[in-house]
C-alpha cells in the first residue's frame, strides 16, 4: 500500500462508511504504478481503431459513394469515424476497469489495505473509475487528432464529442468493475471479450442500423455502443436529434447503476 492512502480510525456511521471523500488518492496511486506499465501495451488499444480507419475508412471507403443518416448524406470515412472514437474511449475504460481490477481484486489483494484506511467502498470504486476515465479520455483526444487531420470531423459540434466521450467511458468503466467483482477466474473474465466483440462489430459501426431485420435492430439498440456510437455520430456530423437526450439518458442511467452495484459488491467482499 502506498502513502498516498493514509491510515485512519474505523469509520462508523452507513453514509461515513461508504464515502470519505477521497477518490483522488486511489486515482493518484494508480497513476505512480502506471509509472512501471509498459506503455506498449497501453497504446496497443489506441491504435487498434485507428487501422480500422485507415482500413475501412480510408480503404474501403474509396469505394462506397456516401452514407445517409437521419437523411443527409455523408462520406463513409466520417460515418464509420466517430464509432471508432467511441470504442477507443469504450475499449480505454473496459481495460482499466475489468482486467486491471480483476487481478488488484483477486490476486494484488489491494482493495482489502485500502478499505483497512479511511477509503470507504465508493470511494474505491470512483477513484478506480476516474483512474479508467483517462485512459479512455487519453485514447479519445489521440483520435480527435486523427480526425481533424483527416478532415472528419464536419462540424464545430465535434467539440462536444469530447465530454460525450468521457460520459460514454463513465458508463463503460462503471459497468465493468461491477462485472468484474463478481469474477472469480481468467475463464470468466474472458465472457467479457465474448460481449464487446459482437457489441462491436453490429453496433451501426460500419453499416447503417437499417441494413438488419427488424428483430435484430431491437437487440442492437439495446447496446451500449450503439448509444454511444450515435450520439458522438450526431455530434461530429452535425445531425442533431431530440433522440441524443435519449442516448445521454442512457449512459446516466449505466454509470449509476454501476456505482450502486460495485459500491454494495466491495462492502459485500471486504466490510461485511
Amino acid at each position: 500500500m502506498t502513502s498516498t492512502v493514509a491510515s485512519a480510525p474505523v469509520r462508523a456511521g452507513s453514509v461515513r462508511a461508504l464515502w470519505a471523500g477521497n477518490p483522488q488518492s486511489v486515482v493518484q496511486r494508480g497513476l505512480l504504478s502506471a509509472r512501471s506499465s509498459s506503455w506498449v501495451v497501453v497504446l496497443s488499444g489506441f491504435f487498434e481503431p485507428v487501422f480500422y480507419l485507415l482500413a475501412m475508412g480510408v480503404g474501403l471507403g474509396s469505394l462506397i459513394p456516401g452514407v445517409t443518416v437521419n437523411g443527409q448524406s455523408v462520406a463513409y470515412a466520417a460515418y464509420i469515424a466517430p464509432a471508432l472514437l467511441a470504442v477507443s474511449a469504450m475499449n480505454g475504460a473496459i481495460y482499466d476497469s475489468t482486467w486491471n481490477v480483476f487481478f488488484k481484486m483477486n490476486y494484488g489483494k489491494l482493495y482489502e489495505g485500502m478499505l483497512a484506511t479511511s477509503l470507504g467502498p465508493l470511494d474505491v470504486a470512483l477513484g478506480e473509475i476516474l483512474y479508467a476515465l483517462l485512459r479512455g479520455l487519453l485514447y479519445a483526444c489521440g483520435f480527435m487528432v486523427i480526425m481533424q487531420v483527416l478532415g472528419l470531423n464536419l462540424s464545430f459540434t465535434a467539440l462536444l464529442a469530447l465530454p460525450a466521450v468521457l460520459l460514454i467511458a463513465f458508463g463503460f468503466a462503471s459497468v465493468g468493475m461491477a462485472v468484474t467483482s463478481y469474477m472469480k477466474t481468467f475463464q470468466q473474465m474472458d465472457w467479457i471479450n465474448f460481449v464487446l466483440l459482437p457489441m462491436f462489430l453490429f453496433s451501426a459501426t460500419f453499416f447503417p442500423l437499417s441494413v438488419y431485420p427488424e428483430p435484430v435492430q431491437w437487440i442492437v439498440q439495446a447496446f451500449p455502443l450503439w448509444h454511444g456510437v450515435e450520439l458522438i455520430r450526431g455530434l461530429t456530423t452535425g445531425i442533431l436529434t431530440p433522440a441524443m437526450l435519449i442516448h445521454v439518458g442512457y449512459f446516466v442511467a449505466m454509470i449509476t447503476i454501476g456505482l450502486v452495484f460495485t459500491t454494495t459488491r466491495l462492502r459485500a467482499l471486504f466490510l461485511d
